[in-house]
């Protein structure tokens, strides 16, 4: 059976009705039963999404835990009757007998092509046995059992009394059993969790980069975190949200969904600030600046649970603001915050919804006089199944008495203020709220604090944090002038400034470790949470599977040359087909590792060898197979005197093996190629264009110039001769980012896909739109000017004209890209943000085979001038080692290690040392914990045996193995053995380097790269060592040479020997 009932929550619940109805005349809650006969529930069809749920549907819902349309209940004394179709019946009957005292009685009406029945009539009958009839009067319902029914009650001479029971509905399901408990505060752990990891973060970017983006799209954006689209385009819920939250693992999302669609409203909202919860997000862009309401609510299983914030931005909004006025709204704020938590002390057990509201109202009034007109009319409402419970307004009218374990929406704030610049605003405080015997309690948290909420951006705040970062320096010169200050001599004067220098650098290292320490706890703590015992390891493997490779269906399609049992290779087949013992045995390609001929006198033989597990065959060593206990033939051999026949044979099995493996490679690169969807093109109008552009990569031909066009759901470059373009779909687009031609020949507009495409017959991850900013596109011949000028004036003005041609072309070119984030924002529902890179913090390094200048975006690590392209997600990194960072070498590698551990690391190499604090400061400003170490370590290895067990990786101390910055340096310089089994000196990377080939990791180009990178560097290092020894020597041989008077003989011979080195070394001098 597709739907099962919970028989004990049913009869639970049914009792709870009884109960109710039995105790009306003494209950308040219930008192619109008193003398009602019976009670009906009517349900036509669905009503649609647009419309609030009906409180009888609610009932249903409590009842059995699922909606029941077209179906009528009838609660008598002694039985229950349900009226519903023949389908709905075979599900009721699960508790026909399962209510206790109360009989059930189910009436199934005929199906469509049967003879009607006569279970409307006995319906009718015992809906009209009564005088009063308890009823929702208010809801109306329509459908075709609806006409019905109301026709036949038309009919009847002695209608009985329809008695109002909306009221007692409410007091049946205010009061939460656990069930209903576990499923509110799941709604509610879902709820902040979107707050917090979410909306909040995403409203601060917005804010931060005044992004553009409307009131209804960043709502959108909010309701897409639970999944978008549908059909194969569908997308599921967005993960990287919800796995931040509490106990989220075992989610049914099915049954998630929003109470209604999430409401935006800021200064530039054309309707104003609007506290209902109907009111809808506007198509105005969100203002940057004043106060921003957000309110959203997600139910779980049908409950709900319900937030809502202000976050006010420049809460001074004018110079000449009175200083008064300018701390009114934080002020307004704070008393929103402390009567929350004076409402949680005051809401519990049997306290009046009226004593609620006065006892908020009188808190304001002590508060500012002032704002008592302002604050609003209730302070929230009863909640469950039903989003907005109208028996429990909290407000002045409710004389109604609360209850422990209900759950309510608290609702404050303040309307219709005005701030200095005369504008209305309002600030509002919600969350959902569990009644308690003594107290109250929040069920929903997170992003409520002043310093999660305003924002100040006024020139003294801005002052603040530089001023901040300033002091330390000048308070230690401060500290340590005067100490020194009447010493006259120079170098007195030098150390005193050093000393402050020193202690400048102290500070700012400090601060730097303490960080880098909390981060580094960090990622052990989510590492030991993200990988769980026994299910962690995946060790690169989790794609592969044994596969069966199939020669032929059938005897009848081995080839004719099959009946001279002699050896064939079927090149159609991609099979081997062997004579043996008198029968031919195919073999296909796949199944055979290699084949090898020699002579022994007369005789040629040739040996197959197939591919059998326990070989150590390097990267085919975990080839998996169905069954490796099996017995296998590891190789075959033939002998025959005719030699060129098998030498033939042997070439031909070579050869079809290296096509298999040509085949099987191409197939590897191009799984993670996706198939774009159709390009939605623009109709109406012009699409918006950058000429002039060249792409990369580049299309087969000759080099010109095409056009960029943006459309509805993508890009389009157009070839010259309209002959080839490419098209590029906003949803595929990971990053956008925008480099000026200032230092550079190229304006550029770059796209990071998420997926690779085609273009040509390569595969791309990234695409360029460029133009050239150079002089050779601009005529300056015939300059009448040149004639009456001498000296430099010329060349003055054709610098100022050069600046002001790259300032246009970057002014145009950037607007080109900003319209492309705005047209993909548009398009996918999820802001794409134009990312910018920061010049002033890039450095030199090798990440290929040549130096590159990498510059730092918001997002991502980049290089971006020349191919091959780089683009480094910030995010997807787990940690930044520091290798080969030594006193005395000029030079110090980055290696990068990605939070999918199956990634080989990136290797930056040959970055300046000079340049090291400020990569360092850089890495630890974006939250990226770091390692520095004086040699090179072999990641190959390190990073397999990571993938075996990530779960016994992070038991066993995680990263530590790496220390801190500087701490492993530290432990090298006192001798200490570190207890990590990942701890190398230069002796031990020899042995290590050997292991090298076997490892999985040197299939990809760029870890063939970074290790012959490290081979050259290490050897390098390895080398200088071995240099400032001798030279060290040779210092201290000459010093007590100098001092005995015959130090001249062991400088010399020193200096021979270093001059015989470097000629040998070297190219001969020519005279």
């Amino acid at each position: 059976m597709l739907v099962e009932l919970n028989k004990a929550l049913f009869k639970s619940r049914v009792q709870r009705i009884y109960d109710g109805w039995n105790s009306a005349k003494n209950d308040d809650d219930y008192t619109s039963l008193t003398d009602v006969d019976a009670i009906f529930l009517v349900a036509g069809d669905p009503a649609s999404e647009d419309e609030p749920m009906r409180k009888g549907t609610c009932l249903q819902q409590w009842l059995l835990g699922y909606e029941f349309p077209s179906t009528l209940f009838l609660f008598k004394k002694e039985r229950i009757y349900i009226l519903c179709s023949a389908s709905k019946a075979k599900i009721l009957n699960q508790i026909e007998n399962s209510a206790g005292s109360v009989a059930i009685e189910i009436l199934a009406q005929a199906k469509g092509k049967d003879a009607p029945n006569d279970s409307l009539t006995k319906f009718l009958e015992a809906y009209a046995s009564n005088a009063r009839v308890g009823t929702l009067t208010k809801e109306t319902h329509t459908g075709k059992l609806v006409g019905e029914w109301e026709a036949l009650v038309n009919g009847l001479e002695n209608k009985p009394e329809r008695v109002e029971i909306s009221p007692a509905v409410s007091g049946f399901m205010a009061v939460k059993d656990a069930e209903e408990l576990k499923n509110t505060h799941t709604a509610a752990v879902l709820t902040s969790t979107l707050l917090k990891h979410h909306v909040a973060p995403r409203l601060e970017a917005i804010l931060d980069k005044e992004s553009k983006i409307t009131h209804d799209m960043f709502a959108a954006q909010i309701e897409a975190r639970l999944g978008s689209g549908e059909g194969s385009s569908a997308k599921g819920p967005d993960m990287k949200v919800w796995s931040r939250g509490k106990g989220l693992t075992d989610i049914d999302w099915q049954v998630v969904e929003f109470c209604y669609p999430p409401i935006i409203i800021s200064r530039s909202s054309n309707s104003g600030y609007d506290l209902r919860y109907t009111v809808e997000s506007s198509t105005d862009n969100i203002a940057h600046k004043g106060v921003l309401l957000v309110s959203f609510g997600l139910r779980y299983k049908s409950y709900c649970a319900n937030v809502g914030r202000t976050f006010i931005v420049d809460p001074n909004p004018s110079v000449d603001t009175p200083h008064q006025l300018e701390q009114d709204q934080e002020k307004q704020y704070n008393i929103l915050l402390a009567l929350q938590s004076e409402l949680l002390s005051y809401i519990k057990n049997d306290v009046s919804a009226r004593d609620v509201y006065q006892h908020a109202l009188s808190f304001v009034r002590g508060k500012d006089l002032d704002l008592e007109r302002h604050f609003v009319k209730n302070v929230g409402f009863g909640m469950g199944i039903e989003f907005r419970d109208s028996a429990y307004v909290l407000s002045a009218k409710n004389g109604r008495s609360l209850k422990t374990d209900m759950i309510l929406n608290l609702v404050l704030g303040f309307s219709d203020l005005v701030d200095s610049t005369g504008k209305k605003y309002s600030l509002h405080l919600v969350d959902t709220i569990r009644v308690g015997a003594d107290k109250s309690a929040l069920i929903t948290e997170g992003t409520k604090s002043t310093k999660d909420t305003l924002f100040f951006l006024t020139p003294e705040s801005d002052e603040e944090k530089p001023q901040k970062e300033r002091k330390p320096p000048v308070t230690s010169r401060a500290n340590g002038s005067p100490q020194k200050k009447t010493a006259g001599t120079k170098v007195l004067r030098n150390q005193t400034r050093r000393a402050a220098q020193d202690e400048v650098h102290t500070t700012a290292a400090a601060r730097l470790a303490e960080h880098q320490r909390e981060l580094h706890e960090k990622i052990q703590a989510e590492g030991i949470q993200r990988y769980v015992e026994d299910g962690g390891g995946s060790g690169g493997k989790e794609g592969k599977g044994w596969k069966k490779f199939q020669s032929y269906k059938g005897e009848g399609a081995l080839p004719n040359e099959v009946d001279r049992l002699r050896i064939v290779v079927d090149r159609k087949a991609q099979t081997v087909i062997l004579p043996i013992h008198g029968s031919a045995v195919p073999f296909h390609i796949n199944t055979i590792k290699n084949a090898s001929k020699s002579d022994e006198g007369d005789f040629t033989i040739l040996r197959i060898n197939f591919q059998t597990p326990g070989q150590l065959a390097g990267k085919k060593e975990d080839t998996p197979f169905e069954d490796p206990d099996a017995t296998f033939i590891r190789s075959v051999s033939y002998r025959s005197p005719d030699g060129h026949r098998f030498d033939g044979i042997c070439k031909q099995i070579t050869d079809l093996k290296k096509e298999a493996n040509k085949r099987e490679q191409q197939k590897k690169e191009m799984a993670d190629v996706v198939e774009q969807g159709n390009l939605v093109e623009i109709k109406g109008r012009r699409p918006v264009k950058m000429p002039e552009a060249f792409v990369r990569p580049a299309l087969d031909g000759k080099r010109l110039p095409g056009e960029v066009e943006i459309h509805q759901n993508g890009v389009r470059y157009q070839s010259p001769l309209g002959s080839q373009k490419i098209d590029i779909l906003f949803n595929n687009i990971k990053h956008l980012f925008f480099q000026p031609c200032d230092h550079e020949l190229l304006v550029i507009v770059h796209l990071h896909l998420k997926s690779p495409i085609m273009i040509g017959k390569k595969k791309a991850f990234d695409v360029q739109f460029v133009r050239e900013a150079s002089d050779v596109q601009f005529d300056e011949t015939g300059n009448r000017k040149r004639k009456h000028r001498y000296g430099d004036e010329d060349e003055i003005e054709m610098e100022q004209q050069e600046r002001k041609r790259r300032a246009i072309l970057n002014k145009e070119i950037k607007a080109f890209a900003e319209k492309i984030a705005e047209a993909a924002s548009t398009s996918n529902g999820d802001t794409l943000d134009l990312d910018i890179p920061f010049r002033e913090l890039s450095f030199e390094g090798v990440p290929f085979r040549t130096s590159a200048r990498l510059q730092p975006t918001t997002e991502c690590l980049v290089h971006l001038t020349d191919p091959p392209f780089l683009v480094v997600t910030l995010a997807d990194i787990e940690i930044a080692s520091l290798e080969r960072v030594q006193y005395g070498l000029k030079q110090f590698d980055l290696v990068l290690i990605f939070k999918d551990f199956t990634k080989t690391p990136l290797h930056i190499n040959s970055i300046q040392s000079s340049q090291m604090d400020d990569v360092k400061n850089w890495l630890d400003s974006v939250d990226i914990p770091m390692s520095e170490g004086p040699v090179n370590l072999n990641w190959a290895p390190i990073m397999k045996h990571i993938n075996e067990s990530p779960y016994e990786f992070f038991q066993g101390g995680g990263w530590s193995f790496l220390g801190g910055p500087g701490g492993a340096e530290s432990d090298h310089s006192d001798g200490s053995e570190s207890e990590s089994e990942f701890e190398a000196d230069e002796d031990d990377l020899l042995e290590i380097e050997s292991s090298d080939d076997e490892s999985e990791f040197a299939d990809s180009d760029a870890g063939s790269d970074s290790g012959s990178d490290f081979d050259e560097d290490e050897s390098e290092g390895e080398d200088w060592d071995e240099l400032e020894r001798k030279a060290a020597k040779s210092d201290m041989k000459h010093a007590e040479g100098g001092k005995k008077g015959k130090g001249s003989d062991d400088s010399d011979d020193d200096r021979a020997k270093k001059a015989k080195k470097n000629k040998t070394n070297g190219k001969p001098k020519k005279r």
